[in-house]
């Protein structure tokens, strides 16, 4: 077995049970359905028993086969360290960091955090990867980028190491059209209005998932509130503007506060800290060989995370 067979044969698995299929799964792969098959076949040879039951409505992993995917994940996580251990030792390996961030984060928290990195690095080819947090965690977890940056950890895989950076508050942006509004002023007083009087009104949300979303959840079912929701962006900026053109109440991160515009008519309301807040984050995989580069990258991040933005 090569060393990159781990990868193929966890994407074949992996794209098998998604159409649970070999013919729709080899026309995926790019491969014939024979081939794909024979490997199947090959592999439960090998194993002296069937890792895919066939005999279910969908194709499944079979118990043995579980056991065989978790080898193959372990593996793979164990070439990806080795590769990164050895890495240092090859003089001609070009030098480089990738980072996973959210796309409405990068905007924001790199600029401050990355230039003085970038300037004492100039050697350094520095790549970042811009999506979802689910898709950046999953990348670090399997070492495909060596750092990801995020908000609020509490759901994030005990496999990654995680170290807090700083804090943000969060604002509720109230247009005119909400009972709550009020006329003549843009920045109203904390702990004014019960969080169970916004949480009522009309919302603009951020999707499912996010990180604002998860507290708000949580919110809603402590207070036994059936939301409106209005609207649902994947992007914090575009939920911002829809609240601040009238469409709803929505609640933005700090950060986002100074893209609204000033010449339109909103409050934005504080919340208290212990509601809701923004918890930045940097993590990397527990298995990471981290090299002075790493450790340097870290620090300076943190050092400028905690200079910039704690409350």
């Amino acid at each position: 077995m090569t060393l990159n067979n781990y990868q193929d044969i966890l994407q074949y698995i992996d794209v098998l049970l998604k159409h649970n299929s070999f013919t729709k799964a080899a026309k995926d792969l790019y491969i014939s359905q024979p081939y794909l098959t024979q490997i199947i076949k090959k592999i439960e040879d090998d194993l002296g028993t069937e890792i895919i039951n066939r005999k279910s409505p969908q194709l499944q992993l079979t118990e043995a086969g579980k056991v065989y995917y978790q080898y193959l994940e372990n593996s793979e996580a164990e070439l990806n360290q080795l590769k990164n251990t050895l890495i240092q030792y090859n003089e001609d390996s070009p030098i480089s960091l990738s980072i996973g961030v959210l796309s409405s984060l990068a905007t924001f928290i790199l600029p401050i955090t990355l230039p003085k990195f970038v300037q004492a690095h100039p050697e350094v080819t520095l790549t970042i990867l811009e999506d979802l947090p689910s898709n950046s965690e999953a990348k670090a977890m399997n070492q495909e980028i060596d750092f990801y940056i995020g908000q609020n950890p509490e759901t994030v895989s005990p496999s990654l190491i995680t170290h807090l950076c700083g804090t943000h508050r969060y604002y509720a942006v109230i247009p005119p059209s909400s009972d709550l509004y009020v006329s003549g002023s843009v920045q109203l007083s904390p702990n004014t209005i019960a969080i169970d009087k916004l949480l009522s009104q009309d919302l603009v949300l951020t999707s499912s998932g996010s990180a604002i979303r998860r507290q708000i959840n949580r919110l809603l079912k402590r207070y036994n509130i059936t939301p409106n929701i209005v609207l649902e962006s994947t992007n914090i900026y575009t939920v911002s503007k829809f609240a601040e053109h009238g469409t709803g109440v929505a609640f933005i991160p700090e950060s986002a506060v100074p893209t609204l515009q000033e010449d339109l008519e909103y409050n934005l309301y504080p919340i208290s800290l212990d509601l809701m807040s923004v918890d930045f984050f940097i993590a990397y995989s527990s298995q990471l060989y981290l090299t002075d580069l790493h450790h340097d990258f870290l620090n300076r991040f943190i050092t400028n995370v905690q200079t910039h933005l704690i409350v």
